[in-house]
């Protein structure tokens, strides 16, 4: 039976990531946001190209999936099925992966998505609070210093691993997911950074969009 909830978990906590927020939301405006600004489905491209309400529901929402898949779907598999209790963080963990996962590669959208900053952050609200919210400081103060989104996300993808190996060494997964996370956040950041080393990524505040931080 574990095995059968690990799966059952993993495949809803992937449907619940995979609903492209900021996609719908432009659609609904009679927009393709994957044809303008920076072609992203995440908030920062939906801020830029819907304007800052539809930008911060993104946001929000793309969070609240993560969250929801960490939080709320592993309590409602573990009040309908039995569950051993020594392992339901660890179920918690895999749906967060798989939010995650879901959110960067969509199937409704032949498997391309966002970047996933803000799903993993809801991830991480229902894992490790604490974890989540030094790194969202850390990614305020970068976005302030450098007037870059995507040097916030990449300095809180860095930072959240090892906040996490820091402050819950004991729970190796986690580290380990965490750490697989951020690399994965960098990776889908690729093309951020080569236009930073070249002088061309575009400023928090420019109506000109490149692609977005997320």
């Amino acid at each position: 039976m574990p095995v059968l909830i690990y799966i059952l978990t993993a495949l809803a906590a992937y449907l619940l990531g995979s609903i492209p927020t900021g996609f719908l939301v432009a659609k609904a405006k009679g927009i393709d946001i994957r044809a303008v600004g920076s072609g992203n489905i995440g908030a920062t491209n939906a801020m830029r190209v819907l304007g800052k309400a539809a930008g911060i529901f993104v946001l929000l929402m793309d969070a609240l999936k993560g969250f929801a898949a960490a939080a709320w779907l592993v309590s409602l598999m573990v009040k309908f099925f039995t569950f051993p209790p020594e392992q339901v963080e660890d179920l918690k963990i895999i749906a967060g992966i798989c939010a995650v996962l879901g959110h960067n590669y969509t199937c409704w959208l032949k498997f391309k998505g966002g970047k996933g900053i803000a799903t993993t952050a809801g991830v991480y609200l229902a894992l490790a609070p604490g974890a989540v919210l030094i790194a969202l400081v850390i990614f305020v103060v970068a976005v302030a210093l450098t007037k870059y989104v995507s040097v916030g996300a990449i300095a809180a993808a860095i930072a959240l691993p090892v906040i996490i190996w820091v402050m819950m060494p004991h729970n190796l997964f986690l580290g380990i997911v965490t750490t697989a996370l951020g690399a994965l956040a960098i990776y889908k950041h690729k093309s951020n950074i080569q236009r930073l080393m070249a002088g061309t990524e575009n400023r928090l505040g420019k109506k000109k969009s490149t692609e977005a931080a997320k």
